[in-house]
């Protein structure tokens, strides 16, 4: 593991170290913050384009690549559950990829049970159903470019000293605010504004190098991966109040900063340790002798010397990518598919959603019995709320919803997996705590909000 605690000796702040800081994290800037206008006339950032762009090129094979993935990650997990072949055991890589435990080795089994079935849609209808399997298996079409793309380009955001820079600058803002170290505030950033999963990932990696505890991480990862700029306007169209956008995304804004200032203070994630993944964390203390602005700079160029080569980052960029593929895809596979059977084909989101209904009522939101199941379906996925209330005539519950499934965030076709998968120490309940309590703070502030609007 790469040394990166604060240093006694003075950086060297030649010509070349600062442009080996500034050009490769100006680059992660671009790609990752920088807001841009894409071919379709509406708001996006650079990755996005990008990824976009390999979609719409590689779509028409796509499947068959999911297909292939879940089925040899699933194929390789069995015979390294049985049989712990010497190939698989002693490479480090492939231990880790293949090498499970016997509930997700299940899970995973599961998932090939349901790609294959989706992909010749053949055998129980209710598996590859389009709005089961088969929504599955389209929305990891588009997963698999976005970390394929976000995989190779990350380590400029987060190898080459914009991290450090700004997470001393930052810090007397970020910490009372957030209870979060300084150096956060650039994922914090690119977690709201980019793909949610980029942004889970993105935090996995900096929780695994030490940069932040397991609380931290916890914290980052189910406040600030939110849904990105192009879904919110998707779901804006789908609702019809596409009309107040800007009203919609500065309630989501808003209600996500409250969220964000509340939760880490709260049970479960302020119980979770403060310790860090590996045994050198990195220390934000600035020395007595140094202007901030000073020691931001050095504590960039430092470890912009320690990036390493090109071929380094490329190195990083294909074992995050491999390892998403092939443990991640299949286990959303199968939960994804599993939670939306629930949803769709039998009557248990509508039952515990009873509750919600009161709780509509007292906020003064009209049609409460049909808007009370999209309350809390956004914890299967976060598309389910939309397409439950699209039936709904009043606008202000239309926008209420709309507003609420954005910023519950936590949702297990995707994101939620991803964290309970990763090392980051959040389990299933622990984030359906979350889930709730997310939900339980922004009812009323977006229900002010909407009655003020409407």
């Amino acid at each position: 593991m790469e040394e990166h605690k604060n240093t006694p000796e003075e950086v060297r702040m030649t010509r070349k170290n600062l442009l080996k800081f500034l050009i490769p994290s100006l680059f992660g800037i671009l790609i990752f913050l920088v807001p841009v206008i894409d071919g379709d006339g509406n708001f996006n950032i650079l990755l996005g384009v990008i990824t976009e762009f390999f979609i719409d090129l590689f779509s028409g094979f796509l499947p068959e690549v999911i297909t292939i993935v879940i089925i040899i990650s699933t194929i390789l997990s069995v015979i390294t559950y049985f049989f712990k072949p010497r190939f698989i055991t002693s490479s480090e890589m492939l231990n880790g990829l293949f090498n499970t435990t016997l509930l997700w080795l299940i899970i995973r089994v599961i998932g090939m049970a349901a790609v294959l079935m989706t992909y010749f849609e053949s055998g129980i209808e209710a598996v590859y159903s389009e709005v089961t399997g088969g929504t599955m298996l389209g929305l990891l079409t588009t997963l698999i470019m976005w970390f394929l793309v976000a995989s190779f380009l990350m380590p400029y955001l987060i190898n080459f000293g914009i991290m450090e820079f700004t997470g001393t600058l930052l810090r007397k803002l970020i910490k009372p605010m957030f209870t979060l170290p300084g150096r956060s505030a650039i994922d914090l950033l690119a977690s709201w504004i980019g793909n949610v999963n980029v942004g889970v990932v993105l935090t996995r990696e900096q929780y695994n190098r030490g940069y932040y505890t397991g609380r931290e991480a916890v914290a980052i990862a189910t406040n600030f991966s939110a849904v990105s700029l192009p879904f919110c306007l998707v779901i804006a169209g789908m609702l019809e109040v596409d009309h107040v956008f800007p009203l919609l995304y500065l309630t989501i804004v808003i209600t996500g900063i409250i969220c964000a200032m509340i939760i880490p203070r709260i049970p479960p994630v302020s119980r979770i340790p403060d310790t860090y993944a590996v045994a050198d964390p990195y220390d934000e203390t600035i020395p007595e002798n140094k202007s901030v602005f000073k020691w931001a700079l050095e504590q960039a160029v430092r470890r912009a010397e320690k990036s390493g080569s090109f071929k380094k980052q490329l190195k990083q960029g294909y074992e995050v990518f491999v390892d998403i593929s092939f443990v991640l895809i299949p286990q959303v596979m199968a939960i994804g598919t599993i939670a939306l059977i629930i949803a769709e084909f039998t009557p248990v989101f509508n039952i515990i959603s009873q509750p919600m209904v009161y709780v509509l009522e007292f906020l003064r939101i009209p049609e409460a019995e049909a808007a009370a199941p999209a309350t809390i379906t956004g914890f299967i996925d976060m598309f389910i709320p939309a397409v439950l209330a699209t039936g709904i005539e009043a606008e202000i519950t239309r926008f209420f919803i709309a507003a609420l499934s954005l910023v519950q965030i936590i949702y297990l076709t995707e994101m939620a997996t991803l964290i309970i998968i990763s090392k980051m120490p959040a389990n299933f309940w622990k984030l359906l705590v979350i889930f709730i309590q997310r939900t339980i703070i922004a009812m009323p502030i977006i229900a002010i909000i909407a009655h003020i609007i409407y």
